[in-house]
């Protein structure tokens, strides 16, 4: 069964909205933050990550951003250029706001942190001026991150495009995303986090930040009871995801698929959601069965973790595909799937 309709023959497959930043991944891991002092730079952000993920599968992207008016600024703008992300609407802060930096720490590989610089983040400047209806309607769907609804008047900016993604008949993704920076409580983040899910066709999330996003539902905390909520609000596919326990596609016919990692070498414990996301998605614009879109997800998400990089590394279809050809020669047919 197909449970998304993509509209057809639009200039993207993808119009994704929300944080671009950059992300500085230590050289010397397997310690402290305080005693590394070699890093790698990398265009970073969850959304920017699904945006670079989806390219090199070959999706087409747009993107709603506002960027520092710097150097950094013109590293991810000229990244995402190389990477056929079209940047028309990505635009240049004017008072001095700065891009969000990470500094990540890689302790051990099932043990990281990071840490994040967010004060007066261009991210969150995006406007309501800078949702364009006419570049919106050149998608077949929008992807919202939850970090974009931290602060006004960026949340603002992201609830026009929702809005106007309804009223043009689009589907819209909701990748939580929570992060603590720039929310003022909890219930703040609940209040913006529940309105956009029970107005999206897929969410995506951990376990916790589905808790957070149903803080006044008074659901019971459990899988299904999310996924039969969202889906009584209009949501088509709902995916909970439990890290090393593996992850669960609710439909909205009341069927579910699961999927477990795959067994790769860990290099550290974060950025597999973003390929998971972008690789998810991609099987979903192919018109793929939810089992195998899961499989192609998890693949991808394994081989980010045991990569150093998260935007730069994102795979190409071809080289996911043999990641899974070799997991099964090695473990077997069916290592990922729990179904």
């Amino acid at each position: 069964m197909k449970y998304i309709e993509f509209p057809k023959n639009r200039d993207f497959d993808l119009i994704l909205l929300g944080r671009v930043a950059v992300d500085f991944n230590p050289t010397d891991y397997f310690c402290p933050l305080s005693e590394s002092s070699t890093f790698k730079k990398y265009l970073g952000g969850s959304p920017a990550n699904i945006a670079v993920g989806l390219s090199r599968l070959g999706n087409k992207c747009g993107f709603f951003a506002k960027i520092s008016d710097d150097e950094l600024g013109t590293f991810v703008e000229n990244f995402f250029k190389n990477e056929g992300i079209d940047v028309s609407h990505i635009t240049r802060c004017r008072n001095g706001e700065k891009i969000g930096l990470t500094f990540t720490e890689i302790l051990s590989e099932t043990e990281s942190s990071i840490l994040m610089y967010r004060n007066d983040a261009a991210d969150l400047k995006l406007d309501v001026s800078d949702i364009d209806e006419e570049y919106l309607k050149k998608a077949s769907a929008l992807l919202i991150s939850g970090t974009a609804l931290a602060e006004s008047p960026s949340r603002e900016a992201a609830l026009k495009a929702l809005a106007l993604a309804k009223k043009n008949g689009m589907p819209v993704i909701f990748d939580i995303d929570y992060r603590p920076y720039n929310w003022k409580s909890l219930d703040e983040t609940a209040i913006y986090y529940s309105f956009v899910s029970k107005n999206s066709d897929i969410i995506l999330g951990s376990r916790e930040e589905f808790d957070l996003t149903e803080r006044f539902s008074g659901l019971d905390g459990t899988d299904k009871d999310s996924a039969r909520y969202l889906h009584s609000h209009g949501a088509k596919i709902v995916i909970v995801k439990h890290g090393k326990e593996g992850s669960t596609a609710y439909t909205n016919d009341g069927k579910s698929y699961s999927v477990k990692p795959f067994p790769v070498k860990l290099l550290k414990s974060f950025g597999g959601g973003d390929g998971y996301a972008s690789a998810f998605l991609f099987g979903l614009f192919e018109g793929w069965s939810i089992p195998n879109a899961l499989e192609f997800a998890s693949a991808s998400a394994a081989m980010l973790v045991a990569s150093h990089a998260c935007s730069q590394d994102m795979p190409t279809a071809e080289a996911v595909r043999e990641f899974i050809k070799n997991a099964k020669q090695e473990h077997g047919e069916m290592i990922a799937r729990n179904e």
